[in-house]
């Protein structure tokens, strides 16, 4: 078996036909189809099954092609790590943003780094759930994990700071007089809640729990964008961390009373090479601090 194999196989189970995965490539049809076929040969067994709308892994397939993806994923990291000794940095940096951490941070970190590795190329996993989250660590293709401190932190974690969370309300909502508002006074208020397995939507729970208030819906969204925008336009209050709220939107935030923070911290995997270890000390330089995190606009 070879990783050109496990490249092959993996592009037919993401596209779905032999066709789409050799355009992927940019490789000839008959070749992939060739590749394909010697590697069920030698597993013995059939990695596909062909139904009306394409192709589809088996159990068997979905099994192999996540043992596939480490193997390739691994070997990308080699190459990258072999270039990187002869001072040239180039490949994949994978990045997860949970609960809508560093919308303000990681922008500007991301711009120093591919300004220092220009070969360098990154993708971003905005707010996935948990389950995302967890599974995306399981893959071992995760590189760097922005997310909020917990009792299961990794020992290996880097606190950034803190990060405050803000309510955001409908344009003329009456609270909006005040600088702050207390979580007691929106008894009754229906919210723009998060998917159900979100860390975002715990936190609105345990919040509204700690304050004797009922999480009445209104809609659910699943990102902090969206339900900024929904809150905007008068659908119910959203609680997001003041660092996600949109451009434009900053005047419909306010912090809250008790205060809501989360500590943000960075997980980076254990054999961290010198895009991921840049990217950190990058981060480590934005401004972190809750009480910074938001400045309303009167």
């Amino acid at each position: 078996m070879s990783l050109r194999q496990y490249e092959y196989a993996l592009a037919v189970a993401e596209e779905g036909s032999v066709t789409a995965a050799a355009e992927l490539l940019h490789v000839a049809q008959p070749s992939v189809s060739q590749q394909i076929r010697g590697l069920e040969r030698e597993l013995g067994v059939k990695l596909f099954a062909r139904t009306p709308t394409g192709l589809v892994p088996t159990v068997v397939g979905r099994a192999f092609l996540r043992e596939a993806e480490v193997a390739v994923t691994a070997a990308r990291r080699a190459r990258a790590t072999a270039r990187a000794g002869a001072g040239e940095v180039a490949g994949e940096l994978v990045v997860a943003a949970q609960m809508g951490f560093g919308t303000r941070q990681l922008p500007g970190a991301l711009g120093a780094l591919r300004r220092r590795f220009p070969r360098l190329e990154v993708t971003v996993f905005e707010e996935p759930s948990s389950a995302e989250l967890d599974r995306l660590c399981r893959r071992g293709v995760l590189d760097l994990a922005l997310m909020a401190a917990c009792d299961q932190s990794p020992e290996h974690a880097h606190r950034l700071g803190g990060e405050e969370f803000v309510v955001v309300l409908g344009a003329g909502h009456p609270r909006l007089a005040a600088d702050r508002v207390e979580l007691r006074e929106l008894e009754g208020e229906p919210w723009v809640r998060f998917d159900r397995d979100s860390a975002l939507d715990a936190v609105l729970v345990d919040v509204l729990r700690r304050n004797d208030l009922s999480p009445s819906t209104a809609a659910r969204a699943s990102q902090t964008a969206t339900a900024v925008r929904w809150a905007a336009h008068g659908l119910g209050a959203a609680l997001v961390p003041a660092s996600a709220v949109p451009q434009g939107h900053e005047h419909l935030a306010r912090p809250v009373s008790p205060s809501v923070t989360q500590p943000v911290i960075a997980v980076v995997r254990q054999d961290a090479g010198p895009a991921e270890t840049a990217l950190l000390d990058l981060l480590r330089q934005e401004t972190w601090s809750a009480s910074a995190s938001f400045s309303p606009v009167p």
